[in-house]
């Protein structure tokens, strides 16, 4: 049964002439679950082409930090095309140079750092490994099972959340060797502490049989891990990750392109851990919607870049800069502490959800960066049909949702969501999930 907000059959005649306009001439590469084509977008709300209005609980994979069309970010985005469109990084403008002075003040590092300006998450992945090797002189790198890191050759060779993104690609680029995430739910390894039994083995395995601590030139990881089924690293993993790369002379990447920018209830993902990386990457929300990515690292590292070792025609646009530097403000003085509160009210109430379908068989997350795996409630293994059913019954009832890793339903609403509209999206969900099991 729909929600009151949806008046047509969906897709609607609308969305429908449009789609039918769109086979003959997009790619069919994108990796669309369902027909929703939107027209506007405020908060945390958006309509589609037919008047139909839908809670938006994926943000543009979590991207529209600030919310649709955020009043703060139009306005700072509009003095800035009155200023000029584009200059390219060759020289320099105040919008550029003062986001970087923005991250030096958040001190991700806890020192100074440089920051390289780009215009996505997987060409700031690119960036980063390409400093990594440049400083260290050193060709091999560590990625992790289920990590995503983007689509070009470089950030691909470490992509491994669905072999749908790699399949007909090989090679990629070579030296990169994938170990396993910390998976508490799902464990791989023996032991109640599977963040010690990865760094054992990479330690005490890894590094002794088959790819040389010395010539490892970067760890790359997501602090809390995206596409891969939004899995949160146990304590202390981090922190020996940290410790472990300090013991071999080995950099420490984190990718926090979708868990940065507040959306755990921190600037920083890794915050919670209290874990600083060598070289961090930023985009996705950023920008609350225009393009821009960052390559940040730390002073001590970036300086060593000559000029003219990297570099990009957009990166530093200043439209994209003063989204970002309005996001920023945002963020820091309003949203990371209402992802924070509103994130714990989601997961508790999203606990209790849990107690009426067992397929439900884990609720876990940070701030509003939230998954729930669902699973086959008799034999316990996931259902990935299940999940997507319930994105598209979701979608049916006025609720926008996306999935990650085999079977996980993830939530990633606007920072600026407010608790009735979480208690709305739980009412919503409620009933996909009635529906989704009965189809079943």
């Amino acid at each position: 049964m729909a929600a009151p907000h949806i008046r047509t059959p969906l897709p609607g005649p609308k969305a429908q002439a449009l789609l039918a306009r769109d086979r003959a001439v997009s790619s069919p590469s994108y990796p669309r679950d369902y027909p929703f084509v939107i027209e506007r977008g405020r908060g945390a709300e958006v309509w589609d082409v037919d008047g139909n209005r839908f809670l938006d609980f994926a943000a543009g994979i979590a991207v529209c930090s600030t919310g649709h069309a955020h009043p703060q970010v139009v306005a700072a985005i509009k003095a800035a095309a009155d200023d000029f469109l584009h200059i390219s990084s060759d020289y320099w403008h105040e919008r550029m140079t003062r986001l970087a002075e923005r991250i030096n003040e958040l001190s991700p590092m806890g020192e100074p750092t440089q920051v390289l300006v780009c215009q996505s998450g997987t060409e700031s992945v690119e960036g980063a490994l390409k400093l990594a090797r440049y400083v260290t002189g050193r060709p091999r790198f560590i990625g992790f099972l289920g990590g995503f890191h983007g689509r070009s050759m470089g950030s691909l060779s470490f992509t491994a959340s669905k072999y749908t993104q790699q399949a007909g690609f090989f090679p990629t680029m070579p030296g990169v060797t994938h170990v396993p995430y910390p998976n508490s739910y799902r464990p791989l390894f023996a032991g109640a502490d599977q963040g010690r039994a990865v760094l054992d083995y990479i330690e005490n395995n890894l590094f002794a049989s088959n790819v040389p601590a010395s010539e490892v030139a970067a760890i790359l990881i997501e602090p809390i891990q995206g596409e891969g089924g939004y899995l949160v690293p146990p304590d202390g993993f981090l922190e020996g990750l940290r410790a472990l790369c300090d013991r071999h002379g080995i950099l420490l990447i984190f990718d926090e392109v979708q868990s940065g920018i507040g959306r755990t209830g921190k600037m920083f993902a890794s915050e919670h851990w209290g874990v600083r990386p060598d070289i961090m990457t930023l985009a996705k929300g950023l920008g609350s919607g225009l393009p821009i990515g960052l390559v940040v690292a730390k002073k001590s590292i970036m300086e060593k870049w000559k000029r003219g070792a990297h570099g990009n025609t957009y990166g530093g646009n200043p439209l994209c800069c003063a989204a970002a530097l309005a996001t920023l403000d945002l963020v820091e003085n309003q949203y990371a502490a209402n992802a924070a509160d509103v994130g714990g009210y989601f997961l508790a109430r999203l606990r209790e959800l849990k107690k009426d379908f067992p397929c439900i068989g884990d609720v876990r997350g940070k701030g509003l960066m939230i998954g729930t795996e669902l699973i086959d409630a008799a034999s316990g293994k996931a259902a990935p049909a299940l999940c997507q059913r319930v994105l598209t019954r979701a979608y049916h009832n006025g609720l926008i949702l996306l999935s990650c890793g085999v079977s996980t339903v993830r939530y990633i609403p606007p920072l600026m969501v407010s608790r009735a509209q979480v208690d709305e999206a739980l009412a919503l969900l409620r009933t996909a999930l009635s529906e989704a099991l009965a189809d079943g």
